[in-house]
Formats: structure tokens, C-alpha cells, sequence
């Protein structure tokens, strides 16, 4: 069968007649693919950079830290000779023999010192009398006549620290019952000692001798009130206390009795502790830490002191720089000579050591109120008998209840009269806060000579 075919006749008509043609506009080209692509891989590139320097900046610290904890645990065995680039046992450095080649483990050590002579000036009695010792004349109260401004700067400056210094005076019938009838008077010669400057007088044509207050020591800007059985404390009300801290730990408490000085117990550097350059005084702060340190250049401790009886123990601490005085830094006065305390008077002992016995170092200051025990009592066969020497002193309660504990050792035992008075060193006792064993303390009065000696050094 045959079929008749018709050509295909061709069209610009588009297939699907029912859509429309999309006509570009101009200015909304799309992106081509690849540029999609190349912004995608930038992206990822920035974040994996990131991660790691993220990652490396971890890792750094994690080595920093871990860095810090090896120092700190190889300077708690070992003295490193920067010299000789060798490691010496912390147990052989100061012992007398150069362990390093150029004996740099012996050249920082803590060092002692006996003062053989009476240092020549004192303030005497609650009154702060000056007096002045002469040779065989023996101490003698200065008369007020002739004495001025300039003189009582020099006396302060050999009393040690010296802050807006002032006299006035006394009537001398008022001390003769404690002090005496033996009188000096200065003269019209300069010269850098008051001793120096004194002829002896029988009696004072003024009628009255002079008193000095040298300083704004003992004085605080707190106004609140653990050591076992105290209270917490604020640094400001007791500005005067520091911590002694060895590789970064607290090992003792301290005074300041200067901006440059400070006054501990020897006991605190027996042993492996008296390299001098890895210790630091912290102070102006109530909770424990180690920021904001003092270095100390010298430590000097009594030559007398007995680790066996702990007697004579004493010690003093030179910073290499004065510290700013302030409200949360500010020195304790030194007592006056036979300042008459007797037993029963209220005394306050501060210190960030062990609340309880066998216990753990206190995070936070504490301070207890201690009344003094008089000698007779604590040196009976029913406390410490022949253990208590002439400088030792003995405070708290005969029951227990409230002592100083480990970790205050050192630390300030103070009295307030005018001003808060520095009467005594945390030194020794049997336990803490036990029945019949209360607290014994280096007496600062009787070793005042020694104190000022070695702040003359």
C-alpha cells in the first residue's frame, strides 16, 4: 500500500507555546559555579586556621604551666650554678663548703650577728623617755632644755625608722621613781650621734626631760576585730604582719618594724632554709598568696640562737627595696625599754598559721587575744620550768583554748598602748593550745640592743 509523505515544514515557534522567554536584566548575572567553590575553600582555610593557632596557643600553655610546676619542684631539691651550669641538693648549699666552682651556693646565705656593745640611745617606760647611755655613767634621761627638732631626728634616725618625728616632755619627778635621778643635756656641738652630743646634769633646769614619738608605727586603718581558737582578720587592722615564703610556700610569719626591715624567729631558717635568694616577704594581704613579694637581700640571725632550748630566737630580714607605707602595709613600733607589762595584759598574736593542731595552714588571717602569763607562772615545774630564759615570754591561757600553731611562727605578738607595740616573736610550744603548754615567745624588750644594732648595719 503505498503511503504519501509531507515534508516537515520548519518552525520558530518554541515547543512548549505556554512559557515565556526570561530575558536577562542587567546587574543580576549569576555567580558561575567555581567562584562558589573558591569562597567555600576560603572559608575552610580561615577556620582551620584558627584551630590551630587555637591549638598551638593550648599547647603553649599547657608546657608553660607544666614548665612552672618542674621549676618550682627542681628549685624545691636543688641550687642551680648559673656559673658553672650545675645542679647542687638544696640540703648542701650554705654549709660551708663551695659546692659550686665559683661558691656561688655559699655567697647568699643567712648570716649572724652579736652585738657585744649597748647601742647608746633608747625610749624608756609607757612614756617613751629618751635616754642616752654614756659609758660607765650608764643611761641617763636627756633634759628638755636645749633639745630641738634637729635632735630629735637624729635620735630617730639611730632608733631606726623615722616618719614625721616629734618631742615634747615630761616632768622628770614623774620618771625618777622607774628611771632614776641620773640626767644629760645636750650641748651647742653637731654631730651624727646623740651620744656624742650629751654632758651629764644633775638634775634638769627645765625640770622635765624629753619624749620622742619617731613614727607613724602602730597605728592601722581597720576598725574590726585563726591561729587556734581566733577570729579572721583583715590585713589592714594588723598592717604590720607578712608572710615569709620559701619556692613560693608560706613557711613563717614576720613584723614590720620598717619599711625596709622586717623581724621574724630564727627557727624559721634552720636547715635547708637559709639560702638567702629563695625567700620573699608578702606583704599587705589578708587572704594567702604569693603575688606581690618582696626579695630580701639579707637574713641575720641572733648568734646566739639555741635550737636545742630555742633561745635567742630572733631573726631579722632586709628587703631589697623599702615598701610603700600604707593602709595594708605599715610598720609596728618597737617597745620602750621596761615598758611594765604584767601578767593578765591583753595581748594579740595574728598569723595565717594551722587552725587546729596538726591541722592546715589558714587561707585567711586570724588573730586571737592572749593575755600575758607572768614569769613566775610559766617558768614553775607545773608549766615549763628552767625552759623559760630572760628571752622568753609566755601568753595565753594556762587551760588552752586559744594559741598560736604551726605556720605562725615568726609572727607579731602585739600590745596596745598609744600605739600597738611589738612584745614578742612566735617561738615555740608544746602543741597547740594544750592544757598547762600555752604559747612562749622571743621577748623583744630584752633583745632591743641586738634590733637596733643590726638596723644600723
Amino acid at each position: 500500500m503505498r503511503t504519501n509523505t509531507q515534508a516537515a515544514e520548519e518552525s520558530s515557534a518554541p515547543l512548549n507555546p505556554t512559557q515565556q522567554l526570561v530575558v536577562a536584566r542587567p546587574g543580576r548575572r549569576r555567580k558561575s559555579m567555581s567562584t562558589q567553590v573558591q569562597q567555600k575553600k576560603k572559608g575552610v582555610s580561615v577556620k582551620r586556621a584558627l584551630l590551630t593557632a587555637l591549638l598551638v596557643l593550648i599547647i603553649l600553655a599547657i608546657l608553660a604551666v607544666a614548665a612552672f610546676f618542674i621549676k618550682q619542684l627542681v628549685e624545691s631539691k636543688y641550687f642551680f650554678c648559673s656559673r658553672s651550669l650545675q645542679f647542687v641538693p638544696l640540703e648542701k648549699t650554705c654549709d660551708g663548703r663551695q659546692d659550686c666552682s665559683s661558691g656561688e651556693d655559699e655567697s647568699t646565705c643567712v648570716s649572724s650577728f652579736t652585738n657585744n656593745e649597748t647601742f647608746p640611745v633608747r625610749l624608756a617606760t609607757n612614756r617613751s623617755v629618751l635616754q642616752v647611755y654614756t659609758g660607765q655613767s650608764g643611761w641617763k634621761s636627756v633634759c628638755a632644755e636645749g633639745f630641738n627638732q634637729k635632735h630629735t631626728e637624729l635620735a630617730c634616725n639611730q632608733l631606726g625608722y623615722t616618719s614625721k618625728p616629734s618631742f615634747s616632755s615630761v616632768s622628770s619627778q614623774l620618771i625618777s621613781s622607774t628611771l632614776g635621778t641620773s640626767f644629760c643635756a645636750v650641748g651647742s656641738s653637731t654631730g651624727s650621734a646623740l651620744q656624742k652630743l650629751v654632758s651629764d646634769r644633775k638634775v634638769c633646769s627645765s625640770g622635765s626631760v624629753v619624749t620622742l614619738t619617731c613614727s607613724d608605727c602602730g597605728t592601722r586603718s581597720g576598725t574590726s576585730e585563726r591561729i587556734v581558737g581566733g577570729v579572721s582578720a583583715d590585713i589592714e587592722d594588723w598592717p604590720w604582719q607578712v608572710s615569709l615564703q620559701q619556692n613560693g610556700q608560706h613557711t613563717c610569719g614576720g613584723s614590720l618594724v620598717s619599711p625596709q626591715w622586717v623581724v621574724s624567729a630564727a627557727h624559721c631558717f634552720s636547715g635547708s632554709k637559709k639560702e638567702v635568694s629563695r625567700w620573699k616577704v608578702v606583704s599587705g594581704r589578708t587572704y594567702m598568696g604569693t603575688a606581690g613579694g618582696s626579695s630580701v637581700e639579707k637574713i641575720i640571725m641572733h648568734s646566739g640562737y639555741d635550737p636545742k632550748r630555742n633561745d635567742y630566737d630572733i631573726a631579722m630580714m632586709k628587703l631589697s627595696s623599702p615598701i610603700s607605707v600604707g593602709d595594708a602595709r605599715r610598720p609596728v613600733c618597737l617597745p620602750p625599754h621596761n615598758q611594765g607589762l604584767k601578767g593578765g595584759d591583753p595581748l594579740v598574736v595574728t598569723g595565717w598559721g594551722y587552725l587546729e593542731e596538726k591541722g592546715k595552714v589558714s587561707p585567711r588571717l586570724q588573730k586571737a587575744e592572749v593575755p600575758l602569763i607572768d614569769r613566775s607562772t610559766c617558768a614553775s615545774p607545773t608549766t615549763y620550768g628552767s625552759l623559760i630564759s630572760p628571752r622568753m615570754i609566755c601568753a595565753g591561757f594556762l587551760e588552752g583554748k586559744v594559741d598560736a600553731c604551726q605556720g605562725d611562727s615568726g609572727g607579731p605578738l602585739v600590745f596596745l598602748a598609744d600605739r600597738w607595740r611589738l612584745v614578742g616573736v612566735v617561738s615555740w610550744g608544746v602543741g597547740c593550745a594544750r592544757e598547762g603548754r600555752p604559747g612562749v615567745y622571743c621577748n623583744v624588750d630584752d633583745l632591743l640592743d641586738w634590733i637596733h644594732s643590726v638596723m644600723e648595719l
